[in-house]
């Protein structure tokens, strides 16, 4: 991905431009498009590897790789947002994941797909260097809202990516889905060459000193281990209830078919809109309460679950509407929680939001984990209840923390 001209000077950490309100959805919409390629691939695991010849008990692998490629990218990739120019390094993610898909649109056989999902998975981790570059760009004052916006962006690209692709291969096939995503990518890069200004971090580490850096932040910073576990419960029960509802409303009861599946799916994108409410009640100094909120709501979305029928209308309604508040705690949550840590440091930013989301990225990866187990062992009873277990767990390890905080 070649970098234009652009009439935006240099700037170090120190001396920004601000952000304007067009700038915001620019980088709101990439961060959705760019997180959607995570995602893709999910519903349509089954075609894929039938057609390119991955045996049925591999086929976790598509989706597995992906994300070993993202939780890389965060630990190791996106640190260097503290380091190196930060447009240049965006445009070289895009660049990345826009050859990995066109890469696995082109794959006719096992290793070659299942090594560019792996490179899909690094490269999308661009997401994760806009959103603190775009908190880099606003004052102190409208940092929440500012974080908020992009992150709705990228809570409707998670959200709207499984419909979308099952949609689209659909219509045509599998390929078509990847190809339509790399073309967006093009666009996109070219896009964010033009608007996005230069940023020069002031850090003058080595990479090795970079990484060694972000162990000691783990230890001196109980804000981010904090923060970092809350949202780990919370992206597990998540992880939790989205793995498991697709196999509960397939099965007796409620019988879906797959496009009623992903109908359902849509419903979490209402949840979205808790991201730029929580920007503004953290620019509020209303982060203890909108945290208790998020919380709260992710365990009364799997209390609701069970005050119908199995497999009454009553009860899908209510499943759906757990769905949307399950989402809308979690993005409350999450928000609230970046806001904090890019509290303690401009010049830690980057490395403090790899390690905040690689540590909820590991508790979305056993939740998923969880869930399929306990859903095959005890169904939805036991699923859920292990659900609410979650965020009551992040309730009771927030319930220590000093108000101060």
């Amino acid at each position: 991905m070649s970098l234009s001209n652009t009439t935006v000077p240099p700037q170090t950490s120190d001396r920004l431009p601000g952000i304007s309100a067009s700038l915001t959805f620019i980088m709101a919409a990439a961060c959705g498009l760019i997180a959607a390629n995570l995602y893709y691939a999910q519903p349509l695991a089954g075609p894929i590897g039938v057609e390119i010849g991955l045996p049925p008990q591999a086929t976790g692998l598509i989706v597995t790789l992906t994300q070993i490629g993202y939780g890389l990218g965060l630990l190791l990739l996106v640190p260097l947002g503290d380091l190196l120019e930060n447009r240049r390094l965006i445009l070289t993610m895009v660049g990345l994941v826009t050859l990995a898909l066109i890469g696995a649109g082109l794959s006719v056989s096992p290793a070659p797909f299942l090594g560019f999902c792996l490179l899909i998975g690094i490269g999308s981790v661009a997401v994760q260097i806009i959103v603190p570059f775009a908190a880099n760009l606003a004052p102190d004052v409208t940092r929440g809202r500012v974080i908020g916006n992009v992150m709705s962006g990228l809570m409707l690209g998670i959200m709207l990516a499984r419909p979308a692709a099952s949609f689209i291969a659909g219509l045509s096939s599998w390929h078509l889905v990847f190809f339509l995503s790399a073309a967006v990518m093009i666009l996109l890069g070219l896009l964010l060459a033009r608007r996005l200004p230069e940023r020069r971090p002031a850090a003058k580490l080595s990479y090795g000193a970079l990484l060694a850096s972000m162990g000691r932040l783990v230890v001196t910073e109980p804000v981010l281990r904090r923060r970092a576990a809350y949202q780990a419960c919370q992206f597990a029960a998540f992880s939790l209830f989205w793995t498991v509802t697709p196999l509960l409303l397939a099965g007796p009861g409620y019988e879906l078919t797959q496009r009623g599946i992903a109908l359902f799916a849509l419903a979490g994108v209402a949840g979205a809109i808790a991201s730029p409410i929580a920007g503004r009640l953290a620019d509020r100094n209303l982060s203890r309460p909108a945290t208790i909120l998020g919380i709260l709501s992710v365990a009364v979305a799997f209390l609701v679950t069970h005050l119908a029928e199995h497999g009454s209308a009553l009860a899908l309604g209510l499943l759906v509407f757990a769905g949307i508040l399950l989402d809308f705690g979690v993005t409350t949550t999450l928000v609230i929680g970046q806001r904090a840590i890019y509290g303690l440091g401009a010049e830690l930013r980057s490395r403090l939001n790899g390690l905040y989301m690689a540590t909820f990225f590991l508790g979305g990866a056993i939740g998923s984990a969880v869930g399929a187990w306990a859903f095959a062992e005890g169904g939805w009873w036991l699923a859920s209840s292990l659900g609410l277990a979650l965020p009551v767990l992040a309730l009771l390890y927030f319930l220590t923390e000093r108000r101060s905080r």
